[in-house]
C-alpha cells in the first residue's frame, strides 16, 4: 500500500502537483516575507490536496487490485464478445474512451449483455475490433473485469503454438476462439499463469488435458516426421462482405483512429465499389 501511494503521490506531483511545494518553498527560502505570505496559504492548500489526491488514488488502485485478485481466484473465464462500439468524445492522455458493448457468456454463467467503457490504447485496438475479449467473472453478482493479457491470446493477436513432443508435432491455433477459451481455464484451474512460453511437463495432469484441447482443435494440421499425410485441397479466404467492411470502418472512426474527412471518403469508396 506504502509503494501505490508513492507511486499515486508521484504521479499527482507530475500532473501539476508541484505547484504547492514550489510556493511553500519560495516563501520559507526569502525568509517567510509577509508580503508572501498568500504563497504559504495557497502552497499548503494545493498541498494538502496533493495528498488526498494521492491517497484517495492509492485507495482507488488497492480496491481494483483486491477485486481483480478475487475475481482470479473465484471468478470464472468468460468469453466476451464486442457486439458494439461507441464514442464517448472523451480522451484521456491522448487516448480515446470508447464504449463497448459486451455479450458475455462461459460455464456456470447465465448470458448477459453490459456496457464498458476502456481506453482504446494502440495495443487494445486490435482486440477490441476482433471483438473477442475475455473476462473474469463473477457468477454469483456478475462482476466482471476485462482480462486484456488473456484477450490477446483469443483475439489472435499473440500467436498461439503448442509443440507436442509424442506427436513430434507443432499446432497452431492462434485466434481460435474457444479452444484456447478452454485451455485457459485448464491453465486457471491448474493455477499457472499466463507466459509468453509454458512449459507442462511439470505438470503432467495440466499437459495432458491442454494437449486433448490441442489435437481436437488442429487434427492432423502438421504431419508427423516420417508419415505422409493427404494434400488437402486450396480453399480461397473468402473476401471481406461490403458489412464487414463498412463496421471496421465505423470502428476506426468510433476510436479516433481516422478522421470524418477520412471517414467520409473511405466509406463512399466501399459504396462505389458494390
Amino acid at each position: 500500500m506504502l509503494w501505490r501511494y508513492v507511486k499515486a503521490q508521484l504521479w499527482v506531483l507530475l500532473c501539476g502537483g508541484l505547484v504547492g511545494p514550489i510556493f511553500l518553498a519560495v516563501y520559507f527560502a526569502t525568509g517567510q516575507d509577509s508580503l508572501l505570505r498568500w504563497m504559504f496559504w495557497v502552497g499548503l492548500l494545493i498541498t494538502a490536496a496533493d495528498v488526498l489526491i494521492a491517497l484517495a488514488l492509492a485507495n482507488y488502485g488497492a480496491r481494483t487490485a483486491a477485486k481483480t485478485q478475487v475475481l482470479e481466484q473465484q471468478g470464472v473465464l468468460a468469453l466476451a464478445e464486442v457486439i458494439g462500439i461507441g464514442e464517448t468524445g472523451t480522451r484521456i492522455n491522448d487516448l480515446p474512451l470508447v464504449t463497448l458493448d459486451l455479450r458475455i457468456s462461459g460455464p456456470g454463467i447465465t448470458p448477459f449483455t453490459t456496457t464498458d467503457r476502456v481506453l482504446a490504447s494502440v495495443s487494445r485496438l486490435p482486440m477490441i475490433t476482433n471483438r473477442k475479449l475475455v473476462a473474469l467473472v463473477d457468477p454469483a453478482t456478475n462482476e466482471y473485469h476485462i482480462d486484456w493479457e488473456r484477450s490477446s491470446l483469443v483475439s489472435g493477436l499473440m500467436p498461439a503454438t503448442f509443440n507436442v513432443a509424442e506427436d513430434n508435432t507443432t499446432y497452431d491455433l492462434t485466434g481460435q476462439a474457444e479452444p484456447l477459451m478452454e485451455i485457459l481455464r485448464i491453465l486457471k484451474a491448474h493455477n499457472i499463469g499466463l507466459d509468453n512460453m509454458i512449459d507442462l511437463r511439470s505438470n503432467p495432469a495440466a499437459r495432458q488435458q491442454v494437449q486433448a484441447v490441442v489435437r481436437r482443435a488442429a487434427p492432423q494440421q502438421a504431419a508427423p516426421a516420417g508419415v505422409p499425410q493427404p494434400v488437402a485441397p486450396y480453399i480461397a479466404a473468402p473476401a471481406s462482405s461490403t458489412a464487414q467492411r463498412l463496421q471496421e470502418l465505423e470502428t476506426l472512426r468510433a476510436t479516433g483512429t481516422i478522421t470524418e474527412s477520412e471517414y467520409a471518403a473511405k466509406r463512399q469508396q466501399i459504396i462505389a465499389d458494390l
